[in-house]
């Protein structure tokens, strides 16, 4: 059985040295939704999920040292915020990446498939670093990423436990919850993400 989440993933690292990846879905097996993965300059990986059974499943799929389940509200527009009670971001994205119009070249089966995403990995990882599109989910599980648009992030900032976490920096050194870090230039990115039992 394949599940799928559709929406954006936004990737951004702070002056502070802590990296966000937030992931906001539209369509999902549990509804719109959205997650945050946040990664503190020791290397303290924490979750916060909006329900218990998201932070179950999203648990199961990437490591992390910590789990909050707290309401996560999304707003999007010329400046897009996120908050929850622990985090609040605000992001703006900027142009779209040089990548974006070849994305959409590639026809949606295509794209969906989970042996296309293993061979465009070596290549996403050259032309983006941080980059993985295919790999392992957890508990025997894989999981692979058909992106559709990359912008580019041209402003953020973000307050963590009531400290401001300084200005928008790239996302180095590599976030550590799953196979793949978010890309080292920040970035919102379009996309499907599956996760495969088989």
């Amino acid at each position: 059985m394949t599940s799928s989440f559709e929406g954006h993933i936004a990737g951004l690292g702070t002056a502070s040295g802590t990296r966000i990846v937030i992931g906001m879905w539209a369509e999902s097996p549990y509804g719109a939704f959205a997650d945050v993965m946040l990664e503190d300059p020791s290397g303290h990986r924490t979750l916060i999920a909006p329900r218990q059974e998201i932070a179950d499943f999203v648990a199961s799929t990437y490591a992390f040292d910590e789990v909050r389940v707290e309401p996560v509200s999304v707003e999007c527009g010329a400046e897009w915020s996120v908050h929850t009670r622990s985090l609040q971001v605000r992001f703006t994205p900027g142009r779209r990446h040089w990548v974006s119009p070849l994305l959409r070249l590639v026809p949606a089966p295509l794209r969906r498939s989970a042996w296309w995403a293993r061979f465009c990995n070596p290549v996403a990882s050259r032309l983006m670093p941080g980059v993985q599109t295919h790999g392992t989910a957890g508990g025997g599980r894989s999981e692979w990423y058909a992106a559709t648009g990359v912008r580019k992030l041209v402003g953020g900032r973000a307050t963590w436990l009531g400290e401001e976490l300084g200005a928008l920096a790239p996302v180095t050194p590599p976030v550590r919850f799953g196979f793949a870090s978010a890309p080292a230039q920040p970035t919102l990115t379009a996309l499907t993400s599956y996760v495969s039992e088989a």
